[in-house]
């Protein structure tokens, strides 16, 4: 069974930074694909980043590009993503999702398979 738990959200002043955690129990990192979406009130659910099966690569959205970084930590069975430089239009809920097995990277939500409960990010101006 592949559950998926985010923590690490709250509210932080634009320029600040987050550390968002998705910690996994089961398999569910094991060989999949993992990636971090967001969405805002009132808008679609958005890709933001996500690590390859194979742990080798990763992947961000324009808007997070130099700004956030996608890491495995595999002593906590965790994927983390760190967020710096923070702005307002970062607001949004956080999911973190996962793919079957062995499937590559991708930037449609409807594309994954496992899906944590959210986590609320708010940045202030």
């Amino acid at each position: 069974q592949v559950q998926l738990v985010e923590s690490g959200g709250g509210l932080v002043q634009a320029g600040g930074s987050l550390r968002l955690s998705c910690l996994r129990s089961g398999s569910a990192f094991s060989r999949r694909a993992v990636a971090w979406f967001r969405q805002a009130p009132g808008k679609d659910r958005e890709f933001v980043a996500a690590i390859s099966w194979e742990g080798g690569s990763t992947s961000y959205a324009d808007s997070v590009k130099g700004r956030f970084t996608l890491s495995s930590d595999d002593a906590k069975n965790a994927i983390t993503l760190q967020m710096n430089y923070m702005k307002p239009e970062d607001t949004a809920v956080y999911y973190c999702a996962a793919k079957r097995r062995y499937l590559a990277v991708t930037t449609q939500s409807s594309e994954y398979e496992y899906w944590g409960q959210g986590t609320q990010v708010t940045v202030s101006s």
